[in-house]
């Protein structure tokens, strides 16, 4: 089961992270999203746990629970969505009509 962790405090590690749902059962790996420029976290992650039974009380048990000074939200995780191959780049390059030059 993949997990969506976010809310998280900025000196939470992916170590933290592991510890935090592995009282819950196994967890296969923790990952802490970090920001390409600056390497700092960007304050969400995701948590993968082979048993749905056990991803679903750690979702239960730790969802909206104080971690370091905030509460975290946790959820499923969803599919990433496939990106547009229009090549516009998600802007309009300032018209509003938004059709190709």
């Amino acid at each position: 089961m993949n997990i969506y962790v976010s809310n998280l405090s900025f000196r939470i590690t992916e170590e933290d992270l592991r510890k935090l749902f592995e009282q819950y059962g196994e967890v296969s790996s923790a990952k802490i999203i970090m920001d390409r420029e600056t390497n700092r976290s960007r304050g969400f992650g995701f948590v993968e746990m082979p048993s749905e039974a056990a991803g679903k009380e750690a979702m239960q048990a730790l969802n909206n629970k104080d971690v370091e000074g905030r509460n975290i939200a946790v959820s499923v995780a969803k599919e990433k969505s496939e990106r547009s191959s229009d090549g516009g780049g998600g802007y309009s390059r300032g018209r509003s009509d938004n059709k190709r030059w």
